[in-house]
């Protein structure tokens, strides 16, 4: 079996960190690199991300997690927070990186900056917000693999009560938690590491035309 696949078969949404095993600085920066280097619509990634490995602020989380233990006992909370809403300045500050990055002059970028306007300034609030999230997934998505990768367990969770994440990560109207995604080591007490995963055959899931 390929590595694309091996790792794919080797990862699962662990249940059961191992507190005592932490994830060393160097692969936690290769984590957050490829997460960094993500696709998103438009290149703009509408979001931010949280790393914590404090102890004391994974504890005040647990209780609004649904009080699973993995968002204690993992090496780290990577806390992807999206933006609720924006205006043209997140596109205005995406061309300016164009800009500098590639050094193409602004005006050769007006007509790309204005189709981009164009398509997203008219949505409504709820509609920028789910689009945002939506972004969210792509980058977690490539956290999770590289994660893989590296032999580094995750468990992507939507379980918690996202206001009170909000309120404790003193963020502000405009950004909300979206996913939460611990990391570190499965424990050898985690059962689920053992069970056969359950997916649709191919039959069920593809279609080919």
């Amino acid at each position: 079996m390929n590595n694309v696949l091996e790792t794919r078969n080797w990862r699962y949404a662990t249940k059961k960190f191992d507190p005592n095993k932490i994830v060393s600085q160097g692969d936690l920066d290769t984590l957050l690199e490829a997460t960094r280097l993500s696709a998103s619509s438009y290149g703009l990634q509408p979001y931010k991300i949280f790393v914590v490995s404090d102890l004391e602020l994974k504890k005040k989380l647990r209780p609004v997690s649904w009080n699973q233990s993995q968002v204690e006992d993992a090496s780290h909370l990577i806390i992807f927070v999206n933006e609720r809403n924006f205006g043209e300045e997140l596109i205005d500050e995406y061309i300016e990186k164009v800009e500098e990055i590639r050094g193409v002059p602004e005006a050769q970028l007006k007509t790309y900056s204005d189709f981009m306007k164009s398509k997203l300034m008219d949505l409504p609030q709820h509609s920028k917000n789910n689009w945002t999230a939506r972004q969210v997934c792509i980058a977690l998505g490539n956290l999770m693999q590289a994660a893989a990768e590296l032999k580094i367990d995750t468990c992507p969770m939507e379980g918690f009560e996202v206001e009170k994440y909000n309120q404790i990560l003193g963020l502000n109207d405009n950004l909300s938690v979206s996913v939460v995604l611990p990391i570190g080591y499965r424990s050898q007490e985690d059962e689920t590491q053992h069970y056969p995963k359950v997916r649709k055959t191919k039959e069920e899931l593809f279609t080919y035309i």
